[in-house]
């Protein structure tokens, strides 16, 4: 057994056992993200299954213990434990290809127990289950409970920051789900007392080096993705056209991000691009050049668009994924003379280290999609530092996805900007705003008021084609806007994913 005088021991088993357990729901978010993406419920999901697991396998410890309490129990519990945590690489991918009838927030959940409850379960029964073969005097219970359990939360900082500053970027998702078995399996060699009967332990080794086998024969070692940064999965698809191009799909975790065609930069898929696209012509005959700035890079469609059609622009872009931009420039046709610029950081912080710097005739915010917001560049806070960088007569546009009629964060989004800027409009498909369903809109804010007849001429070569864009009339905007709850996004107050929940629920895999 394990004595008292080898408290340290014990410590390290529960130290390690903690690593694991963290190590694990970390990984867990990164797992779920092709499938049901990145968001409060992916990570609420995530959290509450794994604390509860945990809890429950605290509670089945103890009994055990009481019951069996022995090192070969022990090293039964970690085998399991890495056996269980090598299941996640196999259930993730079975339970993907099933048909779900729930939602996506139920789906999100049972994926979410299925998957990393069991692993999370079998850990927590670590722990009261080295106290029980530690402890020999009820009168020191006190003091070796609290070292153990010490070294436990020890070990779950070790791992969330072992994980999130390291592993992720140095190996992949599952990499360190492989590693995190390898450990528990040698932890069970070494502390469960298999050494005695080699038959135990040949056994051992065999159900383990199986069912490794099969998860290696099976691909499911392999990543599937390019590369998997601190940020996101990223995959590159090509699709042959009908006019026999190709088509490249930058997707980013479990969502198409850009469209690109490597040897034609002008041709843009997505309507909001096109709209971008007649903002910009505009924008460039007024002011003779284009300054522009983007929030997110993606596949760099846009940026090279206006690289190709206005060759004396200025084109800085902000991607906070040095990954993405790698992947741009081997994948999506961005080339090692171009003249974007690109910092690979926060949009706020670069920002606040612009503030007296580049001035841009134009900013546009490409950050956003319709499962995945980053709250904390929807805030008036956020619109202030982009006010401070616009040239006079500047504009901010920014691409929305959202339900006109039954949604809230396009009206709460368009009402915060105008906190901060003078004017807003806002810019649909035609008129999206008549339709049922999601849709995508283009917001435009400055501080001047936006020349509509110049912006039609400039955009539609005086008639000569016809706009993708319509611009709702300012009444309609304005009563808009005067309806629903009145929500204004602060840095304090930013209940984006929440605003954002029917769209979630309501899209589909």
């Amino acid at each position: 057994m394990l004595k008292s005088n080898n408290i340290w021991i014990s410590s390290f088993i529960v130290f390690v056992a903690s690593a694991c357990s963290l190590i694990i729901e970390l990984v867990a978010g990164r797992i779920m993200a092709p499938y049901v993406g990145v968001s409060l419920y992916t990570w609420t999901s995530i959290i509450g299954v794994v604390l509860a697991g945990i809890s429950l396998g605290n509670y089945l410890g103890g009994k055990i213990a009481d019951r069996w309490g022995s090192r070969k129990t022990l090293g039964i519990i970690l085998l399991l434990s890495g056996l269980l945590s090598l299941s996640i690489l196999v259930t993730i991918n079975y339970l993907n290809g099933l048909p779900f009838t729930v939602g996506l927030v139920e789906r999100i959940l049972i994926l979410a127990f299925i998957i990393f409850f069991p692993p999370s379960c079998i850990l927590g029964t670590i722990s009261p289950i080295v106290v029980k073969l530690t402890l020999e005097n009820l009168n020191e219970a006190g003091n070796i409970v609290g070292k153990i359990y010490a070294c436990g939360a020890l070990g779950s900082i070790f791992g969330t920051f072992l994980t999130g500053f390291v592993l992720i970027a140095l190996m992949g998702t599952r990499a360190i789900v492989f590693t995190v078995a390898i450990v528990l399996l040698v932890m069970a060699i070494v502390f469960g007392d298999w050494r005695r009967t080699k038959v135990d332990l040949a056994a051992l080794l065999l159900i383990f080096g199986g069912f490794a086998y099969y998860l290696y024969d099976a691909g499911a070692l392999q990543s599937p993705f390019l590369m998997e940064t601190s940020y996101y999965s990223i995959r590159v698809n090509e699709t042959k056209m009908s006019d026999n191009t190709i088509r490249k799909e930058l997707v980013l975790d479990h969502l198409i991000h850009s469209y690109s065609w490597v040897d034609d930069p002008t041709r843009l898929e997505y309507g909001y691009e096109k709209v971008y696209a007649e903002i910009s012509k505009y924008i460039a005959r007024r002011d003779s050049n284009v300054s522009a700035m983007f929030i997110g890079g993606g596949g760099y469609t846009f940026p090279r668009y206006l690289e190709t059609v206005y060759p004396s622009s200025h084109i800085d872009v902000v991607e906070i994924d040095p990954g993405v931009t790698q992947t741009a420039y081997g994948y999506l046709g961005l080339r090692p003379d171009t003249r974007v610029r690109t910092y690979n950081e926060d949009a706020r912080m670069f920002f606040d280290d612009n503030a007296q710097g580049t001035k841009y005739n134009l900013v546009m915010g490409d950050a956003f999609n319709d499962l995945s917001l980053p709250y904390h560049l929807t805030t008036k806070e956020f619109n202030d530092k982009v006010r401070n960088t616009l040239t006079p007569g500047g504009f901010y546009m920014v691409n929305v996805i959202d339900n006109y009629k039954k949604g809230e964060f396009l009206r709460a989004y368009v009402s915060t900007l105008k906190r901060t800027f003078q004017h807003v409009y806002l810019f649909g498909l035609g008129n999206a705003w008549d339709f049922d369903g999601s849709s995508t809109y283009v917001v435009l804010a400055g501080d001047r008021p936006f020349d509509v007849e110049g912006f039609k001429q400039a955009a539609s070569e005086n008639g000569a084609q016809q706009l993708t864009s319509t611009l709702m009339p300012q009444a309609q905007l304005d009563e808009y806007l005067q309806q629903g709850r009145q929500i204004v996004l602060t840095d304090d107050y930013a209940p984006v994913d929440n605003l954002m929940a029917p769209r979630f629920t309501e899209r589909g895999f």
